[in-house]
């Protein structure tokens, strides 16, 4: 779904051996330019997106630092969370990214905090409520599987239920761990709130309880020697904070996540099952035609009309992708044929696109043009008119989106060309669109398989360990849960 990269920057992966020497000390930043970093690989991150470009929050915030600083990027995969600080301390690269601050840690020094975490229980709410894990729990009847970086919060915890157990796993990641909870193959977990909402929507088997206790925030690690590093993260991060850029980034990976409840998701995943099959042909030839990613038009005709060919609507639109008359003349297409509105949405919502200026970067022109499938491009228009005249950016969703429900404003529609709308409609349809998205990401094969992201000079991957990087081909292996 998503994904910018600066123009300059490329991308290659080396799948497999380790770096030269169990402890490879890096050069210098001043005289390699080339910036090593050490990170775990996940969807908070670093992964593959449905375009085959790299993503990830992490993977983002690096990249245009090191264009900031005219550096190339060395991305170093490592499973073990505990493992990012020692080959830190070690000298195997220069920064350790989307690491809790932890003022324990020798050697190392922290950038400016950049991200809120909780400590939150996912337990598994087919068999038990809330209250009936909490009480398992806290009576020592059961274990809790956490990470590193949530044990302090788990002895806090402990201090007010001496019963409360766990056990410490660094092999895998907080997706992981959700995903097992959700399969019945573990009953508890502790992870990360930023991990397990963005999860929650694949499985929503996997419940989220309250926090437990409190954990510091996101941060980047720099060793303690490099002092130039570290005021150079400071800077880049004060930068990002004043301009925009880090809301619109944390917009752009968690805007939408909570959209979508648990009872919707499960409806929508029991659907792909029982209904998707008899239309995913279509929605891949729409692909062909258009070269939208046909789960992008699937999550649109979901949103539309369930996938149902017969929906009617109380505003005259009809079909599977809900068309009104007006568009399914204009686009040549019988709206009440599943696959003529499957191609006549599609190639709307392409035209949509197309109408946007050039200079409209990815994923925001394709969220925009969703909005603008919805409540109609003029009104999309006058949400980007409206930005224009307060500042911010009409290119932007993040800004645009904050916009739109003011066209039901009389101070604000009386104003522009358009006039009224009910301009919060939108907003809520296009992150509700983007969780079925994600969904379908998830379980859905792409129609048109990619390669590793193209290679380049700019940015390399290290992956040592061949973990999958791809985000619809992440599963726990029998080994990982072996070890638990």
């Amino acid at each position: 779904m998503r994904h910018w990269l600066m123009a300059f920057a490329a991308a290659a992966l080396v799948g497999c051996g380790n770096l030269p020497g169990d402890a490879a000390r890096v050069l210098p930043l001043g005289e390699s330019k080339e910036l090593v970093v050490l990170m775990q690989n996940s969807p908070t991150t670093l992964y593959v997106d449905a375009e085959g470009n790299y993503a990830g929050m992490e993977y983002d915030l690096v990249t245009r630092f090191a264009e900031t600083h005219g550096f190339k990027v060395r991305f170093v995969i490592e499973p073990s969370y505990t493992k990012l600080f020692e080959r830190l301390r070690n000298h195997e690269a220069h920064l350790a990214v989307g690491v809790h601050v932890d003022t324990t840690q020798d050697g190392l020094n922290f950038g400016p905090a950049y991200q809120s975490v909780a400590p939150v229980l996912v337990y598994n709410n087919k068999d038990k409520t809330e209250d009936q894990a909490l009480d398992e729990l806290y009576s020592g009847h059961a274990m809790i599987k956490t990470l590193p970086q949530y044990v302090t919060a788990l002895n806090h915890a402990k201090t007010e239920h001496a019963d409360l157990n766990w056990r410490l796993v660094d092999e895998m990641d907080g997706e992981e761990l959700v995903e097992a909870v959700s399969e019945g193959k573990l009953d508890y977990v502790v992870v990360g709130s930023h991990v397990a909402e963005l999860a929650q929507n694949y499985y929503p088997q996997a419940a989220i309880s309250r926090e437990f206790g409190e954990t510091p925030p996101l941060a980047w690690a720099v060793p303690q020697q490099d002092g130039q590093l570290l005021a150079q993260v400071r800077g880049y991060f004060a930068g990002i904070q004043n301009d925009g850029s880090l809301a619109k980034l944390l917009d752009r990976y968690y805007g939408h996540v909570n959209r979508v409840g648990q009872p919707d998701a499960l409806a929508f995943l029991q659907k792909r099952t029982d209904t998707l099959p008899n239309y995913r042909d279509w929605f891949q030839k729409a692909e062909h035609e258009t070269g939208l990613d046909w789960r992008l038009l699937a999550s649109l005709a979901y949103q539309e009309s369930h996938w149902n060919p017969d929906a009617v609507s109380p505003y005259g639109v009809r079909g599977m992708m809900m068309l009104t008359s007006q568009t399914a003349q204009r686009m040549g297409v019988d709206r009440l044929d599943p696959l003529q509105s499957i191609l006549g949405g599609a190639h709307y919502l392409q035209l949509m696109k197309d109408t946007l200026p050039e200079n409209v970067p990815e994923p925001d022109r394709t969220w925009l043009a969703l909005a603008a499938y919805n409540v109609g491009l003029g009104h999309l228009l006058d949400a980007r008119e409206l930005a224009r005249r307060q500042s911010k950016n009409p290119d932007s969703w993040l800004d645009v989106k904050a916009m739109l429900p003011l066209l039901r404003n009389p101070k604000y529609f009386s104003t522009v060309k358009y006039g009224y709308a009910r301009g919060g409609e939108p907003v809520i349809y296009v992150e509700t669109l983007r969780n079925f998205y994600d969904i379908l990401v998830r379980f859905e094969a792409p129609y048109k398989p990619s390669a590793l992201p193209n290679t380049g000079d700019e940015v390399v991957v290290q992956n040592p360990g061949n973990r999958s990087l791809g985000i619809n081909s992440r599963v726990v292996t029998a080994r990982a849960l072996a070890a638990l």
